[in-house]
């Protein structure tokens, strides 16, 4: 039986359209995971406080119109809790946003969740965690990045730098939000002063990487706005994070390790 040349050429060219549209459908042009502190250095009005300005920052404006405009118009986002080494939690799974109705809905589900105290900082558990969901999210990002925010040096788990390095040697940037709303008397023995220093060298990592401080409260809305369009973006800020080019760090990336060894033994 012979077959007609123009329904085969047809159905071929049907086929190809087909498995182009479902490839299409599989990228993002970033895959994000929210990787947020809920240790107990944090008081209840400085965690309601950032999750307020998550909740606002994924539905502004300036964020919708970043995610419209990349090369698939769409990312995958996830939204994580960390503290201590035993306290990592998925608070809203994978989700693709690729429009305000997307992006509202995702954000009301954050705002939905209950709010946590933890135990301990380890950054180190916090950014492993983060980075195996990534196998999870069902699509494929042109970029992998993990935009984490504490408001303490790790303390406790792997040390951070050997974990970030891990991480971007597996082609994952890693972005800091560093939380600086209190003076450092009286707050902790493991909170230091120079926290945003102690991101920008011992944390964050890979191409573009950067880091923004959260120094006033009324400006961490602001903050995290600004950091998703930069990440979603792909384009760091104009100033290059010191991490990029220094040789040496200039903090002791193992300050909340030893401020812990101290606590312990008094």
């Amino acid at each position: 039986m012979t077959s007609n040349p123009i329904r085969t050429s047809a159905a071929a060219v049907a086929l190809v359209l087909s498995t182009t549209a479902v490839s299409a459908a599989g990228y993002v042009d970033l895959e994000l995971v929210l990787a947020v502190d809920i240790s107990r250095s944090m008081d209840y009005d400085e965690l309601r406080l950032q999750r307020r300005g998550y909740v606002e920052a994924l539905t502004h404006p300036d964020v919708i119109q970043a995610i419209e405009s990349g090369p698939n118009g769409r990312i995958a986002v996830t939204y994580v809790e960390w503290a201590g080494t035993g306290h990592q939690s998925v608070v809203v799974p994978w989700a693709v946003l690729s429009n305000r109705e997307e992006a509202r809905a995702f954000a009301r589900r954050v705002g939905a969740a209950p709010i946590g105290r933890e135990r301990g900082t380890s950054i180190s558990q916090g950014l492993g965690f983060a980075a195996k969901l990534f196998g999870a999210s069902g699509v494929t990002g042109l970029r992998r990045a993990i935009d984490i925010s504490g408001d303490g040096p790790n303390n406790i788990g792997l040390p951070v730098v050997a974990m970030r390095d891990r991480l971007v040697a597996d082609g994952i940037t890693i972005n800091g939000l560093p939380i600086m709303l209190k003076s450092v008397g009286g707050i902790g023995p493991f909170n230091i002063p120079d926290l945003d220093i102690y991101y920008e060298d011992c944390v964050i990592g890979g191409p573009g990487a950067f880091v923004i401080p959260v120094q006033d409260p009324s400006r961490f809305a602001m903050a995290i706005r600004r950091k998703l369009v930069l990440e979603i973006a792909g384009v760091g800020p104009r100033v290059m994070p010191v991490a990029a080019y220094s040789p040496a760090p200039r903090v002791d990336c193992l300050v909340g390790e030893k401020a812990r060894s101290r606590w312990l033994r008094n």
